[in-house]
């Protein structure tokens, strides 16, 4: 899959199956490792390579590269060096990133009422019922750096 949001400048039009927004959204997120990355990002709190390869789905190291490459390279996360140790980068979803929320929110709520799913009961009927205050929860977490965790694994 090709990031097609640099294109904007060049005289060539990239190929695009369609100029359909959703198409376009699709081909920049379209695959589930790109949408759990972003998950454990946002809901999970989760900041560095290790922490997302453990993640229990059980991404592969070249996915998770790839991915994570991708994603910096349409601006939806972006990388830092670790303070700690210059060596470890720490990624972080931009604002292109944080604006997902909405829709990562509705597919887990879509999922968990057609599929029988791990999710706790009474955070689904939270976020069902709270929609508005469970995103701004997201935002404000992005907005002061913390990022914390809002989800159990």
């Amino acid at each position: 899959m090709f990031c097609y949001c640099r294109a904007v400048t060049s005289k060539r039009k990239q190929t695009r199956r369609s100029d359909c927004p959703l198409n376009v959204s699709l081909e920049l997120l379209g695959d589930r490792w790109s949408l759990l990355i972003i998950r454990d990002l946002m809901f999970r709190g989760f900041r560095s390579y290790k922490e997302l390869l453990e993640s229990e789905e059980g991404i592969a190291t070249n996915i998770l590269a790839n991915r994570l490459k991708r994603l910096e390279g349409c601006g939806i996360i972006n990388t830092s060096r670790a303070e700690s140790d210059r060596r470890q980068l720490i990624y972080r979803l931009t604002k292109k990133g944080i604006d997902l929320a909405p829709v990562l929110l509705e597919l887990i709520l879509w999922g968990a009422r057609y599929e029988e799913t791990a999710a706790p009961p009474a955070m689904l009927r939270k976020m069902e019922k709270q929609r508005q205050k469970f995103l701004s929860e997201i935002q404000r977490r992005w907005a002061d750096e913390s990022g914390s965790m809002l989800l159990r694994k």
